[in-house]
C-alpha cells in the first residue's frame, strides 16, 4: 500500500469529524455559550488563572498532550501490521479521543478549573472523589516517569539532540517576556522563537563537535534523569506565562511544522508501506508486545487515540486559560484530531521500514537471534546501511523512538538533493521526539502540584491558595521528586507496559465521570457520546490488564509492576462503581432545576 493513501484517508476522515460531530458535541450535547464567563475571566490571577489567546492557547494544549504516546505507541503497534493501528487512531480519535477531551475540558471549565478529582467528588459523591484523587496522582507519576524515561533513552549520549532541546528553554523565556510585557507582540515573539530556533538546530552539529562544545552536552542516562526532574520542578513552580506556555507554543511551530515536512516529504517520495497489512503475531508473541492485537492494540496506542493524560492537561492547566467556551472545540477536538494525524505519521514512518530492519531495532540484541531463528523473513537486510549513514548502532534500540526517526530520516533523505543528510534528519528527528515529550512533562508536573495542593490543602487551608510561594515550591517539589525517583532508579522496560494501562484507566475514568455529569444536566441520550467509549475503554482496559499480568508479569516474577497494576485497577474499579450507581439514581429523576447557567437539571452542584 502507498503511504500517500493512508495520509489523504486521514486528512479526510479527522476533517469531517471535526465538522459534523466535533460542532454537533459543541451546539447539541454541550451548548457552549460565549456568554457564560469562564475561569480565566472570572478568577485572572496572571499565574494560573489567564485569559489567553487561542491560537497560543492551542499551542499549549497540543504541546502538553502530544507527549511520546502519539509516537512511540503507534510505532510499537506496528508489530501488528500497519492496518490494525490506522483503523484504532482514525476510529478511536474521532469518536472517542477528541470526545474525551472536549467534554472534559467543559467540565473542568463549568467547575472553576479544578482537577478531576474535584469534579468526582461534585459530580458523584466526596468519597469517590478523595479515592479518584489518589488514583490519579498515581497514574500521573507513572505515566510522567514513562514519559521520561523515553525521553531520557532518546537524548543520551547525543550531545547534539540534547542541546537542540536546552535551547528551546531560554528561547521560551525570551519569548514569554516579550508577550508579557509587549502589547500585541504574538507575532514578535514568534519569529523570534522560530528562527532563534532555527539557529539553534543548524548550529548545533557544528557547536557539538568534540573539538568544541560536544563533551559539554554528551551527557549519559543518570545525569539526564536528574536534568529532567530539575526542569519539570521549574516549569511548575514559574508563572505559566514566563516558561510553560511560550515553550509549548514554541514546541508546537517545531511539532507540527515537522508533520507538515514529513507529510511534503511523503508526498515527493511516496513510500510504500513495507510492513504488511497484519503479521502473524496479532495472535501475539511478538518480541515489541507481549499479547494479542485485541486488547493490546488499545493499551498500546493511547495518546494517539484516547489518552487518559489529556484527562490531566484539560483539568490543570488548559481550562484555567480559555477565555470563551466555544473555544473548547477548536482548543479541545481539534488538537486532538491534530495529534490523531501526527499518530498516522509515525506509523507510516514505522511501517516504510522493512520489516525485518524494525525488529532488529526493536529487539533486545541478546533475544534478536532466536527471533530471527524462528521468523526466518524478518532478518534485517537495510540496517546495517543505515546505521553507516547516520553513525551510530542502531541494533536493539528498543522503544519506538530509534525506529520512528530512522523510518523519517529514510523518507527525508529520499526528497531530492537531501540523500547526503541522513545523519541530520536521524539527529533532527530524535530532537523532535524529545520535544514532543518534554512538554508533557512540563504541564505534567505542573497539574500535579495542583492536585497535591488540592489535597494538602484538606489538612492545611493554606495550601489551597495557589499564590501561597512555600506552598507551591513544596509541592513542585515533593511531586518532582516522586516520579523523578522513579526515572533514576527504573528503565523503559519496567515502566512503560504499567503506563499503557494506567493511561487508559485515567481515560474510562474521564469519560464515564462526563457521562454522570451530562446525565445530570438533563441530556440522558446526548450522555451516550462518552458513555459508549467511556464503558468500552473500561472493558478493553480491565481485559488487557489481566492478560499483563497473568502472562507478562507474573511469569517474569516482576511482583512490583503485579501490585501497581492491581492498585490501579482497584482504585478506578471504586470510581466506576460509584458512578454507576449515580447513574441509577441520576436516571429516575424526573424533575428538573434552573441552574445558575440558565439551564434544566436534574441536580444543582457548586461550580
Amino acid at each position: 500500500m502507498n503511504a500517500l493513501t493512508l495520509v489523504f484517508a486521514a486528512l479526510c476522515i479527522f476533517a469531517i469529524g471535526y465538522r459534523i460531530y466535533g460542532i454537533f458535541l459543541a451546539n447539541k450535547v454541550l451548548r457552549l455559550n460565549d456568554g457564560n464567563i469562564t475561569p480565566a475571566v472570572k478568577y485572572a490571577d496572571g499565574r494560573d488563572y489567564m485569559p489567553t489567546n487561542k491560537n497560543v492557547l492551542f499551542g499549549h494544549h497540543f504541546a502538553a498532550i502530544a507527549a511520546a504516546g502519539p509516537l512511540v505507541g503507534p510505532v510499537l503497534a506496528a508489530q501488528f501490521g500497519f492496518l490494525p493501528g490506522a483503523l484504532w487512531i482514525l476510529i478511536g480519535c474521532v469518536l472517542g479521543g477528541a470526545v474525551h477531551d472536549m467534554v472534559v475540558l467543559f467540565a473542568s471549565i463549568r467547575h472553576k478549573g479544578e482537577s478531576l478529582a474535584s469534579i468526582a467528588s461534585k459530580e458523584i459523591n466526596p468519597l469517590t472523589g478523595t479515592v479518584a484523587g489518589f488514583a490519579i496522582l498515581f497514574i500521573l507519576v507513572l505515566t510522567l516517569a514513562g514519559l521520561s524515561l523515553a525521553c531520557v533513552s532518546a537524548m543520551h549520549d547525543a550531545p547534539w539532540s540534547l542541546f537542540t532541546v536546552v535551547i528551546t528553554i531560554p528561547i521560551a523565556v525570551l519569548m514569554g517576556v516579550i508577550m508579557k510585557f509587549r502589547a500585541n507582540s504574538i507575532t514578535l515573539a514568534s519569529i523570534v522563537g522560530v528562527v532563534l530556533l532555527l539557529a539553534g538546530i543548524i548550529s548545533g552539529h557544528y557547536l557539538m563537535q568534540p573539538g568544541m562544545f560536544g563533551a559539554w552536552f554528551d551527557w549519559d542516562i543518570k545525569t539526564i534523569s536528574i536534568a529532567v526532574p530539575i526542569y519539570g520542578f521549574f516549569a511548575s513552580a514559574l508563572p505559566v506565562w514566563l516558561l510553560l506556555v511560550p515553550r509549548d507554543y514554541l514546541s508546537t511551530y517545531l511539532k507540527i511544522g515537522t508533520i507538515l515536512m514529513l507529510a511534503i516529504g511523503i508526498v515527493f517520495v511516496h513510500p510504500t508501506l513495507e510492513m504488511p497489512a497484519v503479521t502473524s503475531f496479532i495472535k501475539g508473541g511478538g518480541p515489541v508486545i507481549g499479547g494479542p492485537v485485541i486488547p493490546f492494540i488499545f493499551i498500546t496506542i493511547a495518546c494517539g487515540a484516547i489518552s487518559g493524560f489529556h484527562a490531566i492537561i484539560a483539568t490543570g492547566t488548559t481550562p484555567k486559560m480559555i477565555e470563551k467556551e466555544r473555544q473548547i472545540l477548536f482548543v479541545g477536538y481539534g488538537a486532538m484530531l491534530t495529534e490523531g494525524f501526527v499518530s498516522i505519521m509515525a506509523l507510516i514512518a514505522a511501517c516504510t521500514l522493512l520489516p525485518g530492519d524494525y525488529f532488529a531495532i526493536n529487539t533486545p540484541v541478546d533475544a534478536y537471534k532466536d527471533f530471527v531463528a524462528a521468523n526466518l523473513h524478518f532478518a534485517e537486510q537495510e540496517l546495517g546501511y543505515f546505521a553507516e549513514r547516520i553513525g551510530i548502532d542502531l541494533h536493539g534500540r528498543t522503544g519506538g523512538a530509534v525506529s520512528l526517526a530512522v523510518g523519517m530520516a529514510n523518507i527525508f533523505s529520499n526528497i531530492p538533493f537531501m540523500d547526503k543528510l541522513m545523519a541530520y534528519w536521524y539527529n533532527f528527528a530524535i530532537m523532535f521526539e524529545a520535544v514532543f515529550i518534554l512538554t508533557a512533562i512540563d504541564a505534567g508536573t505542573r497539574v500535579g502540584r495542583f492536585f497535591l495542593q488540592e489535597m494538602l490543602g484538606k489538612l492545611t487551608p493554606k495550601f489551597n491558595d495557589k499564590n501561597w510561594t512555600p506552598g507551591v515550591i513544596i509541592t513542585s517539589a515533593l511531586f518532582t521528586f516522586i516520579w523523578g525517583y522513579l526515572v533514576y532508579t527504573g528503565n523503559i522496560g519496567s515502566i512503560w507496559p504499567l503506563f499503557g494501562i494506567s493511561n487508559q484507566l485515567l481515560a474510562a475514568c474521564a469519560l464515564i465521570v462526563c457521562t454522570t455529569m451530562l446525565l445530570r444536566m438533563n441530556k440522558r441520550w446526548y450522555s451516550l457520546c462518552t458513555a459508549v467509549p467511556g464503558v468500552f475503554m473500561v472493558v478493553i482496559t480491565f481485559w488487557a490488564g489481566f492478560l499483563q499480568i497473568r502472562d507478562n508479569y507474573l511469569p517474569a516474577n516482576k511482583y512490583l509492576l503485579t501490585v501497581l497494576a492491581i492498585v490501579a485497577m482497584a482504585l478506578m474499579l471504586f470510581v466506576f462503581v460509584q458512578a454507576f450507581i449515580k447513574w441509577t439514581k441520576l436516571i429516575k429523576i424526573k424533575t428538573t432545576l434552573t441552574d445558575e447557567y440558565g439551564e434544566k437539571v436534574k441536580e444543582l452542584v457548586k461550580e
